[in-house]
């Protein structure tokens, strides 16, 4: 009988797995998908927009917000809103680990949009990317688990206060000021990775967040009212604060460094810092088996291959027409700028 507990658990994950998709996870995944098409496009808006208004004020990385005052700035704007609201509600539906790496369309919309009206260039290695991308969020979306049960704002609370999650969010706040305060006045125009950092890391809290405002909204429509929470509002401030953040130095990267290369970095680290705090927060693997869990991480690593490739490509393609500067000469040539007012970086040739 002692052997029978394990066996009964894995079979019953086994079980679980071989029962399809649940109603709310169908629902998830549509609404993930949606959202991808209107965010990618959006990236692609928003970038158009922010070169037109770069051409007659202060550009968004110089710390300009001319931007404002744009319209078709507005229109990606919009797009992305309409796209960020469906992702929204995706997260009420779907566990974070399901939602989230589908944002991998939206770098394929992106990249193919780049290529089409921005004139970024996208060859067939840019294209085989684009393919893993897929591949591994199929895989992903087909090994996710069920959304986790939840009746009251007040349980997803009691999960964010937790000492593992609280961790987690302390160190997330903390570099998130060392970049801030720190990386992004000396390093902010050279290195992505600094811009994306702090979109990445917000985003991670901002989805959890979410992901809790989404549910008590969920409840509130089914008939039992969380608004009375204060366990509500105090997501809902999370959220706001985390989004006016992320805007912010997602413009500085979107008009700062090339969108082939801002899409696909963004994914990846938002991806793998969500995915965590979701494992977290809401200990989504807890309720799946060691090969279930597997399946998940080779699709996520196909994933990784495939924005790795498009970043690759974007590298080769500027390679061949500045070859001893880096992606931040190669973009201030394009505008025109002069090039002894250009901040460079010289490859490691020496």
């Amino acid at each position: 009988m002692a052997v029978n507990g394990p066996a009964s658990s894995s079979e019953r994950a086994w079980s679980d797995s071989r029962k399809g998709m649940s109603s709310d996870n169908i629902k998830g995944l549509v609404l993930a998908l949606s959202s991808s098409f209107f965010i990618g496009a959006s990236f692609i808006v928003k970038k158009k927009g922010l070169k037109i208004a770069g051409g007659s004020g202060v550009r968004a990385g110089a710390g300009g917000y001319s931007y404002l005052y744009e319209p078709l700035w507005w229109v990606g704007m919009i797009t992305m809103v309409i796209g960020e609201i469906a992702n929204f509600a995706a997260y009420a539906f779907a566990p974070a680990i399901l939602v989230t790496p589908l944002g991998a369309l939206s770098i394929i919309i992106s990249a193919a949009l780049a290529h089409i009206i921005l004139r970024e260039r996208l060859n067939i290695f840019g294209i085989l990317g684009c393919v893993l991308c897929v591949v591994g969020s199929t895989t992903i979306v087909l090994h996710a688990p069920q959304e986790r049960e939840i009746e009251s704002v007040k349980e997803v609370w009691d999960l964010a206060t937790e000492p593992a999650f609280l961790l987690y969010a302390a160190l997330m706040i903390a570099t998130t000021l060392v970049l801030i305060i720190h990386f992004v006045p000396h390093y902010g125009q050279t290195y992505v990775m600094v811009y994306i950092g702090v979109c990445s890391i917000v985003g991670s809290l901002s989805v959890m967040s979410v992901k809790a405002l989404g549910i008590a909204l969920k409840l509130t429509f089914s008939g039992m009212n969380q608004l009375t929470y204060p366990q509500t509002w105090a997501f809902t401030m999370v959220v706001i604060t985390c989004v006016i953040i992320q805007i912010n130095y997602l413009n500085k990267a979107l008009d700062t460094f090339n969108t082939a290369v801002v899409s696909p970095t963004y994914y990846v680290m938002f991806t793998s810092l969500t995915i965590l705090a979701s494992i977290i927060m809401f200990k989504d693997w807890d309720r799946q088996s060691a090969i279930q869990i597997f399946t998940q991480m080779c699709g996520f690593v196909t994933i990784l291959a495939g924005t790795f490739l498009l970043h690759r490509t974007k590298d080769m393609v500027e390679a061949s027409t500045t070859p001893s500067f880096s992606m931040r000469l190669s973009k201030h040539i394009e505008e025109g700028c002069e090039l002894e007012a250009i901040p460079l970086q010289r490859q490691a040739s020496l």
